[in-house]
């Protein structure tokens, strides 16, 4: 079938719930992707930082398929021989107690905020079913209805309530407005280092220390929200790093499955991770040999392979090149490491049109909020695969 083939299928058999661009993908290998109809692209998206690795990294690969030739799936009503070593090895690079694995990003986070719900209860003496945890506007954490009844954006709500209480929603990159916030019932503070899909928003450096100091004045967690800017993307192998704090709660995911596998995690100290217990949560996939096995891989190649440097390096060169586009289309470009937003003026058109652009020239880009277009390519691009980029974003602007 072709690509207009393709699509049609899945406009007529799939939910509507994306606007996709008009390109059907068929393979993947490394930066480069290919369609059905052998034309090949740069992907700048990384499926939203999904793919740190590359497509199909060797390493990554070589696990999936020993350990699907040994077991896939037991739940964790066993015991399996990869959730061990694959939390052990989370627990070593985060400086965490205890970890908690289940699948999706969006788990994750429910997970955090069940965690921190209970510990408020059981551990700060919060009144029952009084618990509160302080968001930021113009977040995102996922789409489950308790994920979205604290999110901002209208669209993510729109004929999906009733909605779940229990938060209070402050400006981002606001460390007075935390202060005035935090009540007796307040359990955690949870925040993105980097605004992801809210834009590529970066916070003031300092930002992250000094909402850690309120949430320790306050005996109140600091979740951290690593899903997309975790395991590489910004330069450091977590974007925390950068203001040197340490999150009382830290979600991974994304990058955490190289590519492969849905893997998420919550990392923790025990004092606060003991918030479970057998049968207070779970997940019939959550901790799968495979999934471990696949995780394990992927963290070991961020590591083994210096990824994060790479982001840091090169990213900082893209940078600096998109900086200098001098376009009147363009009002800011900002990010860290790999991971870049170029967000255009109210006057240049939607960001959709720039990243359709870019997909005829071979590059795949997507755009956020309607005026941002995000550079997130996979930390294994070449600064000449990066050079080749450029040309065609330099063209797509000059246009």
């Amino acid at each position: 079938m072709n690509t207009q083939e393709h699509i049609n299928l899945v406009e007529q058999f799939a939910a509507h719930n994306y606007h996709p661009l008009p390109v059907v993908l068929a393979r993947g290998e490394g930066v480069w992707v290919e369609d059905v109809e052998g034309n090949r692209y740069l992907d700048m998206l990384a499926a939203y930082s999904a793919l740190n690795q590359g497509h199909r990294h060797p390493k990554i690969l070589k696990a999936l398929t020993e350990q699907v030739n040994r077991i896939c799936l037991t739940s964790r009503a066993f015991h399996n021989d990869q959730l061990g070593p694959f939390c052990k090895l989370l627990c070593e690079i985060t400086g965490q107690d205890q970890v908690l694995l289940m699948n999706s990003g969006a788990e994750g986070v429910e997970t955090a905020i069940k965690c921190a719900r209970r510990w408020g209860y059981k551990k700060k003496g919060v009144a029952p079913d009084k618990a509160e945890i302080v968001v930021c506007a113009n977040n995102f954490h996922g789409r489950t209805i308790t994920i979205i009844s604290f999110s901002t954006e209208p669209l993510y709500q729109d004929g999906f309530g009733p909605f779940t209480p229990g938060f209070r929603v402050i400006p981002y990159n606001d460390s007075d407005a935390l202060k005035e916030a935090i009540n007796e019932n307040t359990v955690g503070f949870l925040v993105e280092p980097i605004q992801g899909e809210g834009g590529i928003v970066v916070p003031d450096k300092g930002y992250l220390k000094a909402v850690q100091e309120v949430c320790r004045q306050n005996r109140v967690l600091l979740i951290l929200d690593e899903i997309q800017t975790g395991m590489g993307r910004t330069g450091k192998l977590f974007c925390y790093q950068y203001d040197d704090v340490k999150p009382d709660l830290l979600i991974l995911g994304k990058a955490l499955g190289g590519g492969v596998m849905p893997v998420s995690a919550l990392c923790g100290p025990r004092a606060v991770m003991d918030a479970f217990v057998p049968g207070n949560h779970g997940s019939t996939f959550g901790g799968n040999p495979l999934a471990c096995a696949v995780g394990k891989a992927a963290v070991e190649v961020i590591i083994e392979e210096k990824l994060p440097e790479r982001s840091a390096e090169l990213g900082g060169y893209f940078l600096a090149e998109l900086k200098k586009l001098n376009s009147p289309r363009v009002a800011d470009v900002r990010g860290r490491g790999l991971f870049i937003g170029v967000e255009l003026k109210p006057d240049a058109g939607p960001a959709r049109l720039y990243c359709e652009k870019l997909l005829k020239l071979g590059i795949l880009a997507k755009d956020t909020h309607e005026k941002v277009i995000r550079f997130a390519p996979p930390l294994v691009i070449k600064k000449e695969e990066i050079d080749w980029a450029l040309e065609r974003i330099k063209a797509v602007f000059k246009g």
